[in-house]
């Protein structure tokens, strides 16, 4: 039987790491911690990696792919700072009953969730 203990990274598959380092570090504020020039980019939250990859011929991007949900300090800032820097969104902000969540695409057409838990 398989103990998983915590997912190591989510990853989005991307045709042009330059471009999508600018947007991911440019735009989204993310800082690296692991770079395989060219190929790879991973961005770790605590325990918690979200990495980029440019493998053609192995995985392609996907706007119905795997999702991940970036939690943010501020969601209403975050939007108006992705509004700014002209991000497509897939579906605009809405407030749910447990959150306040949007989705956006990157520069592939992954789709990003932008997320903020409601306090308890």
């Amino acid at each position: 039987m398989l103990k998983v203990t915590e997912i190591a990274f989510s990853c989005y598959a991307v045709t042009d790491i330059k471009r999508s380092r600018e947007f991911y570090e440019g735009v989204l504020g993310l800082k690296p911690t692991t770079i395989l020039e060219g190929q790879w980019v991973e961005y770790e939250f605590g325990p918690h990696a979200l990495a980029i990859g440019c493998a053609p011929g192995m995985f392609k991007p996907n706007p119905d792919g795997c999702m991940a949900a970036l939690e943010v300090e501020n969601f209403d800032d975050a939007i108006a700072h992705l509004k700014q820097h002209n991000v497509k969104f897939r579906m605009e902000p809405m407030e749910c009953p447990p959150c306040h969540t949007a989705m956006v695409f990157d520069p592939d057409g992954n789709s990003i969730c932008i997320h903020k838990r409601k306090a308890k």
